[in-house]
């Protein structure tokens, strides 16, 4: 590949990356964002159903109180959603929200009985008697780069790790930073 084409295409997809790291995080927060507190709202509305499944609960979780459980789960999804959407604690409350998340799978999402040729059928948003898993499976995989990567450069995170980072004359540490400046700048990155 001649080099003109080769450094037109590290610059186009770096560029990509660069938006990515403002627009792509930001979109995963927000919709993580906004399902949790909708479904942390139903709860902090609602009445406590986990006194009907606390025997499906998977230890250690099956060891607290439901009236505990409900009120963690509720306060979780509100704050965590209202985090995500901040950005603020990103990494904190996507892994709550990912172990909440498992939790709910076991105890409510996944079928009762199931055999392996019947367990895909639960990956389905509609459960028609053998669970109803994909959209906490879809949550999972969308908060393991907020827990990976972090909230991404449109987050109160990114912000407050700036100002800490300059106040203590630190770098950031993080290599999308590093890498991105340097497109900025108009230098290319070592791939």
């Amino acid at each position: 590949m001649p080099a003109t084409l080769r450094n037109a295409l590290s610059r186009l997809l770096g560029g990509l990356d660069l938006v990515g790291l403002w627009i792509g995080l930001l979109s995963l927060r927000l919709m993580l964002g906004w399902d949790f507190f909708e479904s942390g709202l139903e709860k902090f509305r609602g009445e406590n159903w986990f006194m009907d499944i606390q025997d499906r609960f998977p230890f250690p979780f099956s060891l607290v109180a439901p009236e505990i459980s409900w009120q963690m789960a509720t306060w979780f999804e509100l704050a965590g959603g209202i985090a995500l959407v901040l950005g603020l604690a990103t990494r904190f409350f996507s892994v709550s929200l990912f172990v909440l998340t498992l939790v709910a799978i076991a105890s409510v999402h996944w079928p009762e009985t199931w055999n392996t040729a019947e367990l895909m059928q639960g990956y389905v948003f509609t459960d028609r008697g053998f669970g109803n898993f994909k959209l906490p499976a879809l949550f999972l995989s969308m908060l393991l780069p907020l827990i990976l990567i972090g909230p991404g450069r449109l987050s109160a995170d990114y912000l407050l790790r700036r100002k800490l980072m300059a106040a203590t004359g630190g770098s950031s540490g993080n290599e999308h930073d590093r890498q991105s400046d340097l497109l900025s700048t108009g230098r290319e990155t070592a791939q």
